[in-house]
């Protein structure tokens, strides 16, 4: 039996023994009026803004919330969709302007803006949501502060249609950053009767139910088996959708998913394996659509609370020691951007991302650890998610191998997907691990900005480097093409591949497979947008 005949057989025992309850539990309804969804990733919050939400869980701010703007959809060569960064379309707001000095940016909301509950959205609502976004900390909070919105200071409901935001300096990210998933706007009057003194913003009572005004709203969740999208029949941000119903379903089996997809039990499987998107090319009534992701790396991340990673010999003869072809072909099943064998420690262009110069060398690896004083190596926990084991196995196992060759044992660890947000981004606790990180704002100032600076989500490496601290900041706000933005991003890069706290691996790409429906678009926080969605 061949490989791919193995394993359509292995999907189809799983899902004769196991699935048969999956599908009783499916309402009559979702051959009609409903989509159903699978994926294999767990939902732990409905609330974006709330401490340790893990990136499956952002689909809910995207698909019940409004912002105030939103981006466009365009049409790629392939015929697929795409979210349109070029393009900021109106949301809650109807209309913007800005002062002449760029400081100023003054929104005017729909008159007619309804929140799910039918009571109107005002400027005061959209402050409320703002203040919340500046202030809970984390991720949020350092979300908006890359488009210098940094304090409740700065935003003022002028009246109850009018909000304005006052800048501390002019900004390419302002506005896009208002576009992003995290400054959704919360019905604050709802909010406000479920805070308590010890939880001002919330987070308790929307970390379990959605109070927003977005295309559709969560009616069921049961956190780690599924959550129910019902459509807001009163939302007045866009045409309403087609859809009725979202089904979303975890599945954690990857063979399982393949085989509700291939035998039409549901209509979409979002992020599948690149192996199975591969495999599964060509089927007959099966779309699979695979897009590249803008800004993004899987890297291998060499954690600077571990000892031997303070030096960076020794973080740089790991990344001579991966086996990066290997990698490329068995976990990214060759599908994505390689991000090794770059020509030189210099960049010539600020193109990002773009590989790094490194490639597969143990002697040069060896002789490193040798210089470091790790001749006889030594030993660390390597540590992997469970919820994204379909890449990070095969190339945590390939690593491992070549790891042990320049005398480095690296024993896998594995941790469940609802936990990992937390082990490896906010407590920042793992010494080698995998990774990923994709900036939903294309330039690369502001990966450096998320992944670089010390003490922010994705820099899980704990890195430091203080030219890196004060070249971002500067960065952020110039224009792309001032001298002085290119030179800064060309060292930043250069600094990057020199002390590699972050091994890039490749640039990964998003792959949904789907039947019986149409109007699925890429987006760059790799999570379903299920406005646009219609059955065929």
């Amino acid at each position: 039996m061949n490989r791919r005949n193995f394993l359509k057989a292995g999907g189809a025992a799983t899902l004769s023994s196991s699935m048969l309850p999956f599908l009783r539990a499916l309402p009559a309804s979702a051959a009609g009026d409903s989509i159903v969804m699978v994926m294999g990733q767990t939902i732990n919050s409905l609330d974006l803004h709330r401490t340790g939400t893990n990136r499956p869980s952002y689909q809910v701010a995207v698909n019940a919330y409004d912002r105030l703007v939103g981006f466009g959809v365009k049409t790629l060569p392939d015929g697929s969709l795409s979210y349109d960064y070029a393009t900021i379309v109106p949301e809650i707001a109807e209309s913007w302007s800005f002062s002449e000095d760029g400081l100023v940016i003054e929104f005017k909301l729909r008159p007619e803006g309804k929140f799910q509950d039918g009571t109107p959205i005002t400027a005061q609502d959209v402050k409320w949501s703002y203040d919340r976004a500046v202030t809970v900390g984390g991720f949020p909070t350092t979300q908006m502060k890359a488009g210098g919105l940094n304090s409740p200071e700065q935003f003022e409901a002028v009246d109850d249609l009018t909000f304005r935001v006052t800048l501390l300096q002019p900004s390419k990210l302002s506005l896009p950053d208002m576009a992003v998933p995290v400054p959704f706007i919360l019905n604050s009057k709802v909010a406000l009767a479920n805070a308590t003194a010890e939880d001002p913003w919330a987070l308790e009572f929307v970390h379990r139910n959605t109070i927003g005004s977005g295309p559709f709203k969560v009616t069921r969740w049961d956190p780690g088996q599924q959550l129910v999208y019902e459509r807001n029949d009163g939302w007045t941000s866009g045409p309403l959708p087609e859809i009725q119903r979202v089904i979303v379903r975890e599945v954690p089996s990857q063979a399982t998913r393949r085989a509700l997809i291939e035998r039409g039990d549901v209509q979409m499987s979002f992020d599948i394996p690149n192996k199975d998107a591969k495999e599964l090319e060509g089927t007959e009534g099966l779309t699979i659509n695979t897009t590249p992701i803008e800004n993004a790396i899987y890297i291998l991340g060499t954690n600077l609370n571990f000892e031997p990673f303070k030096d960076k010999r020794v973080r740089q003869a790991v990344a001579w020691s991966v086996p990066y072809d290997d990698i490329f072909q068995t976990a990214a099943y060759g599908r994505g951007v390689p991000m090794h064998g770059g020509k030189s420690f210099t960049p010539e262009t600020i193109e990002w991302p773009q590989p790094f110069p490194y490639s597969t060398d143990l002697d040069r690896a060896k002789a490193l650890l040798e210089e470091a004083g790790f001749k006889d190596g030594f030993e660390v926990p390597f540590f992997i998610d469970l919820s994204q084991s379909d890449w990070m196995e095969p190339a945590a196992l390939l690593i491992q191998e070549n790891l042990a060759k320049i005398g480095v044992k690296a024993p896998l660890e594995k941790v469940p997907g609802a936990n990992w947000r937390t082990a490896s981004l906010v407590e920042k606790r793992l010494p080698l691990h995998l990774e990923t990180f994709g900036g939903w704002l294309n330039y690369p100032c502001y990966y450096f900005y998320w992944a670089y600076i010390e003490g922010n989500l994705f820099n899980s490496a704990n890195y430091r480097n203080e030219e890196i601290e004060a070249m971002v900041p500067k960065a952020l706000h110039l224009p792309v093409d001032d001298p002085e933005y290119i030179a800064m991003c060309k060292r930043m890069i250069e600094i990057a591949w020199d002390e590699v706290p972050r091994i890039a691996l490749w640039q990964p790409a998003v792959n949904a497979a789907y039947r019986d429906m149409t109007g699925y678009e890429y987006w760059f926080h790799r999570q379903p947008t299920i406005r646009g969605w219609k059955r065929a």
